[in-house]
């Protein structure tokens, strides 16, 4: 749920809770008032009643007085306090009963004690109380619906700029030249992030492009003087008057030498993958492309005595065709570079799962760690970056590439998430 959802959910609860709260408090009140103010008036026609008998020595005539009904009960109680309670009232014109309020006092007239009761009709009060109980209920309704418009339009309006810097954020990829750029915002906690969004962005592109330099030149510049150790080692290797410690010597260099030319183009391939500097995609045929790597490692296989067997569908995928031939070569290497003298490699191309299989040393390769960079098992010679390489290249193309030892066999097998 995004922060504005949330944000309209609060405060809508919160709110409702509010007016809700505020409008029984409001209605409370206004009873109390309405119920205060009956009361004072029934005070007033008690003591007028009373007035009446201190001046005229008798009864008034147990009439209507103003719509309110009045009755004299004798008693012989010589005090009695004033009281007041709910009681209903008979509307003697519209023949019905009515909720009312009453009182009751004592009056003397002519030696003889009276409880006088008088009964007021609460209908008026009770109908003023539902007209302002209403017109709260419809303003607090107003409201409502005037906070959630505004929730959902001005506020809405006012977060527009931080989900375009969010989308700036998501499609920015240090390697494209497209920059971010700064976005207009009312809100000034918006700008100081568009700002600082922006300084960002322009700092990592601005280092990246000085590390992909630094990088690429420093490869260039180790593949010349490495070009020249190579060169100057086979014309030593050639030599004839070398005897054999010299020669052994010799060798071990050149294959140290070898070995670190393998390393930097192997570090500097996974900088392009890990980037995605190839943007050289295209349809490429898999079946194709194991035929021609099956071809060019034929020698390799003859060998080791390895016997290859195969069964290939046709699979096309869209993808750098450099990249699958790197990705098939190093499938091609490892099982050949692993694989027992004699022994064999099972290749087989189905659906859209390639899975390469080879005879080797029984223990099983360790499946947390196989695919990490230089991790070599206990008699690799090579640079620990091949499978490495691998699981980049799937990872780019959003493949699935997974290992096992199933019956005396290392497989590598490769899910190509194609339509």
């Amino acid at each position: 749920m995004k922060l504005a959802a949330h944000y309209n959910r609060a405060s809508i609860i919160i709110s409702v809770s509010v007016l809700l709260a505020s409008a029984v408090v409001y209605y409370l009140v206004i009873n109390h008032i309405a119920r205060q103010q009956l009361d004072n008036d029934l005070v007033e026609e008690l003591e007028e009643v009373i007035t009446y008998v201190n001046q005229n020595h008798h009864l008034p005539r147990s009439v209507d007085f103003d719509e309110d009904v009045t009755i004299f009960t004798k008693t012989n109680e010589e005090s009695f306090a004033t009281v007041f309670f709910d009681t209903p009232y008979h509307n003697s014109k519209e023949i019905k009963s009515e909720e009312g309020r009453a009182i009751a006092g004592l009056v003397k007239a002519n030696g003889q004690n009276y409880i006088v009761t008088i009964v007021e009709s609460r209908e008026e009060t009770e109908y003023l109380i539902q007209i302002i109980t209403g017109v709260t209920l419809i303003l607090t309704a107003v409201l409502l619906g005037v906070l959630i418009v505004t929730n959902r339009f001005v506020l809405n309006g006012l977060w527009r700029p931080f989900y375009s810097i969010v989308e700036q954020v998501k499609w920015f990829d240090v390697a494209d030249k497209h920059k971010v750029v700064p976005v207009e915002a009312r809100a000034d906690e918006f700008k100081d992030l568009s700002d600082a969004i922006v300084k960002m962005s322009a700092r990592v592109s601005g280092e990246y492009q000085g590390l992909k330099a630094f990088t690429e030149n420093a490869s260039h510049e180790m593949m010349t003087p490495l070009a020249i150790i190579t060169s100057k080692l086979d014309m030593l290797i050639q030599d004839e008057t070398l005897n054999p410690g010299q020669f052994n010597q010799i060798s071990d260099i050149y294959s140290a030498a070898s070995r670190l030319s393998r390393l930097n183009q192997s570090l500097l391939l996974l900088m392009k993958i890990d980037n995605n500097l190839l943007k050289d995609a295209e349809k490429v045929s898999l079946r194709t492309v194991i035929l021609e790597k099956a071809h060019q490692f034929n020698e390799m296989m003859q060998n080791k005595n390895i016997e290859l067997e195969y069964k290939l569908d046709d699979l096309e995928v869209k993808a750098s065709k450099y990249l699958m031939e790197v990705l098939i070569s190093n499938l091609f290497s490892n099982a050949i570079r692993h694989n027992k003298n004699p022994g064999k490699i099972l290749i087989t191309l189905l659906g859209n799962k390639l899975s390469v299989k080879n005879t080797g040393d029984a223990p099983e390769l360790d499946r947390e760690t196989v695919f990490e960079r230089f991790y070599k098992g206990r008699n690799s010679e090579g640079t620990g970056l091949g499978l490495a390489i691998m699981k980049n290249i799937c990872t780019l193309y959003s493949c699935e590439i997974g290992y096992a030892l199933n019956e005396g066999m290392h497989c590598f097998s490769i899910s190509f998430n194609q339509p």
